[in-house]
């Protein structure tokens, strides 16, 4: 069976908690502290697999743990970090936040790799903490707690071109007629349950994906029937083909399937209304009617720029002339793929709580310092090298009020500010 929607959970790893030990040497009776490190904990990482095409495996497995970080060791051994766990999801796999629904990665176009979440930071055995007036420290620093999160994965067709209609007006019989894909077709409602994909080849034109959505009927947007199982693969398409049963043959009123189906995709998704749709007029060879439906329906929609082709998906009639208007259109457009930008930053939603940090100035080595178990854990879970975790950090910064205190004591542009093995120079 087709799946195209899992929720599952996911947990990285924890750090692994520093060691408290001393030296235990023959001659060497009060040995100083040389408890290890811990290892840091696994990461949640996603992958694209281009050999899946469906999310049915997460039907059987939906609890994906990383490995926590080894506990630190005497003698300064540090301890092993945790084995990261790799998802495999096909392409156009969107990752959302379950509870908002928030899109979180959408591992399409170029992004075939992301690490979603970042395992706790080892934290420090007891070796970091000896002083001048505390030289045996009895007390190692706990690794970093593990991060977890509910997502909900959607699996969006990537396609150029939608097919999208009611029920049995031809959609299958268009795809099997112009690419190579070989749809199940037959003469009853909701043949089409799965979402097919084919590439349309054009002669001395460039040729594009086209995807068949499944047969909508009213209050689809509003999930009525199997409507939000099908919407979901039209949000990447950038032209839609609106098949019609032109010649009436079960009694449907073409003109007015058009706006039923146009109403239930503005309510969805207002954008998607709003892209270059094409009328596909089809069965115009089972037209018995003196009557020409095809020239009700141009009245209707060619003054709102909508074009109108007569075809029969069957005879392969006005077919090509369909095809290549629909190449001329994308030659147009971006040829960049539909991404869904991140709208939910898991590294944002760590609970801080009201953990305490200081902000001072080191008057001997002249920089400006700002420690405590928020901003550790803050810089724990942050990746600085990335575009959006370097704006993270800056947001942090502002959001707690600590720009507000280097500036309060004094700092300038150009001045130096530590964050345990952080340093930078401060502009505004």
């Amino acid at each position: 069976m087709f799946a195209d929607r899992a929720k599952i959970y996911v947990r990285s790893g924890k750090g692994g908690d520093g060691h408290v030990s001393f030296r235990r040497e023959k001659y060497v009776p009060n040995g100083g502290p040389d408890g290890g490190d811990g290892g840091r904990g696994g990461d949640v990482i996603f992958v694209v697999d281009e050999g899946l095409n469906t999310l049915t495996d997460f039907r059987h497995i939906r609890k994906y743990k990383a490995q926590d970080g080894e506990t630190g060791g005497k003698r300064n051994c540090r301890g092993k970090d945790g084995a990261d766990i790799i998802i495999k999801v096909p392409a156009g796999t969107v990752i959302k936040e379950a509870e908002s629904g928030k899109v979180i990665a959408d591992m399409s176009g170029d992004n075939k790799r992301q690490i979603l979440l970042k395992g706790g930071r080892g934290g420090n055995g007891n070796q970091h903490y000896a002083t001048s007036t505390m030289q045996a420290p009895k007390y190692a620093q706990p690794g970093q707690p593990a991060m977890e999160l509910e997502l909900l994965l959607e699996l969006k067709v990537i396609a150029d071109v939608g097919l999208v209609g009611f029920p049995n007006v031809g959609k299958s019989t268009l795809l099997s007629r112009v690419t190579n894909a070989r749809p199940k077709i037959a003469n009853y409602h909701f043949t089409t349950l799965n979402p097919n994909l084919g590439v349309v080849d054009l002669q001395d034109a460039n040729g594009f994906v086209i995807a068949d959505i499944p047969g909508l009927i009213e209050g689809a947007s509003e999930g009525i029937g199997l409507g939000h199982e099908f919407l979901r693969h039209i949000e990447r398409t950038k032209v839609i083909i609106h098949i019609v049963d032109a010649a009436s043959t079960e009694g449907r009123d073409p003109i007015a399937d058009i706006y039923a189906i146009n109403k239930e995709l503005e309510n969805y998704n207002i954008e998607l209304a709003q892209r270059p749709q094409i009328i596909a007029a089809n069965k115009i060879d089972a037209i018995v009617s003196q009557d020409d439906p095809v020239a009700k329906i141009r009245a209707e929609f060619e003054p709102k720029g909508i074009k109108v082709f007569p075809i029969s998906a069957v005879s392969g009639q006005g077919v090509k002339e369909l095809l290549y208007h629909v190449s001329g259109i994308l030659a147009t457009m971006d040829d960049k793929p539909v991404i869904f930008e991140q709208e939910y930053f898991p590294e944002t939603e760590i609970p801080y709580g009201n953990e305490p940090f200081s902000v001072t100035y080191d008057e001997a080595a002249d920089e400006y310092v700002v420690e405590g178990p928020r901003i550790e854990k803050m810089l724990g879970y942050t990746n600085l090298e990335s575009e959006k975790g370097f704006a993270f950090f800056q947001n942090f910064l502002k959001d707690t009020g600590i720009l507000e205190q280097l500036e309060a004591l004094g700092i300038q542009e150009g001045n130096t500010v530590r964050m345990y093995g952080l340093s930078f120079d401060y502009y505004k």
